[in-house]
C-alpha cells in the first residue's frame, strides 16, 4: 500500500513541477510577444499594393529572402503561412499576412495595407470596402450539425 502512496506523490510532485514552468515559460513568451508587437507597431506604415496571388505555402517554397528563413526557428519553417505576392510601387514583392487580416485580401484588386517590414498587418479597399469571402455551401451532415448545436 505505501508503494502507490510514493508513486501517487512522485506523480504529483512531478505534476506541480511541469505546472511551475509551464506558468513561468508562459510569461517570458508573453512578455516576448509583446515586445515583438511593440516593434510592429513602431514600425507600421500605409502603402497602396496590387495583390498577385495569395497563398498558404511552407516558408522554403515561398520564396522570402533567405535571410528571413535563416532566422526563423526550426519548428516553424515545416509549417505553412499566409504568403501574399503583391506589386508594391514598380517592385513585385512576396510578403507575410497577418492570419487574421488573410482572408480579407482580395486578389488581383488594389488595396491600401498597413505593413511593418514583409510583415502584412491590415488591410482596406482603396475603392470601397473590402468584404469577407463567402461561405462555402455546406453539405447535409454539416448543416445538420449546426442546427444541433444552435438548438443547444
Amino acid at each position: 500500500m505505501s508503494i502507490v502512496w510514493n508513486v501517487l506523490i512522485v506523480i504529483l510532485i512531478v505534476l506541480i513541477i511541469a505546472l511551475v514552468a509551464l506558468y513561468f515559460f508562459g510569461k517570458k513568451a508573453q512578455k516576448k510577444q509583446a515586445m515583438q508587437q511593440e516593434q510592429i507597431e513602431a514600425a507600421k506604415q500605409t502603402v497602396s499594393m496590387l495583390v498577385i496571388d495569395k497563398k498558404r505555402m511552407k516558408l522554403k517554397e515561398s520564396g522570402l529572402p533567405q535571410i528571413v528563413i535563416d532566422q526563423t526557428p526550426k519548428l516553424m519553417r515545416g509549417s505553412k503561412l499566409p504568403i501574399v505576392k503583391a506589386k508594391v510601387g514598380p517592385r513585385i514583392m512576396t510578403l507575410v499576412c497577418d492570419a487574421k487580416v488573410f482572408d480579407l485580401v482580395p486578389v488581383k484588386k488594389e488595396v491600401k495595407a498597413v505593413v511593418s517590414g514583409i510583415y502584412i498587418v491590415d488591410v482596406k479597399g482603396i475603392r470601397k470596402p473590402l468584404q469577407a469571402p463567402k461561405q462555402e455551401k455546406q453539405g447535409f451532415f454539416k448543416r445538420m450539425k449546426s442546427k444541433f448545436s444552435k438548438n443547444k
